[in-house]
């Protein structure tokens, strides 16, 4: 017997009748024996709804009072599921999250998962009940209903799994697993059947949307093996995670590098688009001018992300030009010439918007020699300029003109042989 949690995304839940699909997943597992327990999201387009309600009630509203409206789409869909599962002849009940308890922080609209306790949900499976939970909340120390931010019920459904010891966490939803890149951009992408936490987390931050990055962080940190599968898959397709660590299963297998036989040099090509950059240029070299660049840019709640600094040949100046999402670009600009009238010294800023970040990544890039050389390469032989450079151990992101994003990734992925092979 095996504890599964099983997370299903607003598309998969957004009526009825796909409720009733999502059913024939939980039966599945439960049919196999298993311990089940299920987090849903709210039904597709509901929060944006609840979201409006609480803007159109008051423009600047209570914190508080808006996570009680927002949190109640998932309360609807439990409940559902619970109602549709128990049609079915499967013992259910649906828990909100206050009555498991999922316990978090009281930053409310962006709360952090503190501790969940596990008795409640543990001894119902024991008794053959599957807990439907509502994904997204939680309950504060001042006993308020709180909320994850967006994409927070894949977070839920990870911290569950975790507080229950789950076999597995699967995470449903419109898409059949995690791709090489969007294939939407390259026809030719392939659905990976294993990817790395650290492979996964980079992916998820630069630019693909099929996992929520604290959750991949979170699984990482607890050792959460993740499923990645459509919801509109057959759900008669069982699983296959076999007691050595083989997965033939839909899907793509999450989990640890050390589970993963062959690493590939690459595993995946990322684009973030709508990138905006901004140099500082005479920056006086001094102890701490970093911190009084990029602190005020922290306040002002602004996200940085590709950083070069040259220093002059004298060491007495430098440059420093970074990204920022093209929506934070004219508030960059201003929160720096405000500081520029107080504690930063600079000769000069400037910037511009319409750039893309893209990345290669793969496990395997930590025991290759020359990945970025050969992916400059490959880009210039397309003839795409390159604006700046930032590497870790398992990827190399560069920034270019957007208008040159799509060929980028079609380059690339072909280059390192990516593509779906013809049949």
């Amino acid at each position: 017997m095996a504890t599964i949690v099983m997370k299903f995304g607003g598309t998969s839940v957004a009526n009825i009748e796909r409720i009733r699909h999502a059913v024939r997943h939980v039966k599945r597992e439960v049919d196999l024996g298993n311990r089940v327990c299920v987090v849903v999201s709210a039904m597709s387009g509901k929060t944006n709804q609840l979201v409006g309600y609480a803007r159109e009630a008051a423009t600047l509203h209570d914190a508080r009072e808006y996570d009680a409206v927002v949190a109640s789409g998932e309360q609807v869909t439990a409940g559902l599921m619970a109602i549709v599962l128990q049609d079915a002849g499967i013992p259910a009940r649906s828990f909100a999250g206050w009555q498991v308890p999922i316990e978090t922080n009281d930053a409310h609209g962006a709360a952090r998962i503190t501790n969940i306790e596990p008795d409640l949900l543990n001894q119902r499976m024991d008794d053959g009940v599957v807990c439907v939970v509502t994904g997204f909340q939680g309950i504060s120390p001042q006993n308020r209903i709180t909320t994850l931010g967006r994409g927070g019920s894949d977070t839920s459904a990870v911290a569950v799994a975790a507080a229950v010891k789950a076999d597995r966490c699967d995470i449903y939803t419109d898409v059949d697993g995690v791709y090489t890149t969007d294939p939407r951009i390259v026809p030719k992408a392939r659905r990976l059947e294993r990817i790395s936490f650290e492979e996964m987390l980079e992916m998820a931050s630069l630019g693909a949307k099929v996992l929520q990055t604290r959750s991949v962080e979170l699984a990482m940190a607890q050792k959460v093996r993740l499923v990645v599968r459509s919801s509109f898959d057959d759900p008669e397709t069982v699983p296959s995670l076999k007691e050595d660590g083989s997965w033939n299963g839909p899907g793509t297998l999450v989990c640890d590098e050390d589970e993963i036989m062959e690493k590939q040099i690459v595993s995946g090509v990322t684009c973030a688009r709508a990138e905006a950059k901004i140099t500082l240029r005479g920056v006086k070299d001094n102890p701490g001018v970093a911190a009084d660049v990029f602190g005020p840019l922290a306040d002002a709640q602004i996200v940085v992300d590709m950083i070069v600094q040259n220093v002059s040949d004298d060491g007495r100046e430098t440059d420093i030009t970074f990204t920022v999402p093209d929506t934070e670009y004219e508030k960059s600009l201003n929160v720096l010439t405000e500081a520029g009238k107080s504690t930063l010294e600079y000769d000069s800023i400037s910037g511009s918007k319409g750039s893309a970040k893209i990345s290669v990544v793969g496990v395997g890039m930590r025991s290759h020699a020359g990945v970025a050389a050969s992916m400059f390469k490959a880009l210039a032989d397309k003839g795409i300029n390159i604006q700046l450079i930032t590497t870790s151990e398992i990827k190399t992101s560069v920034l270019i003109d957007e208008e040159y994003a799509e060929l980028a990734v079609r380059a690339l992925h072909t280059y390192y042989g990516l593509d779906v092979e013809e049949a």
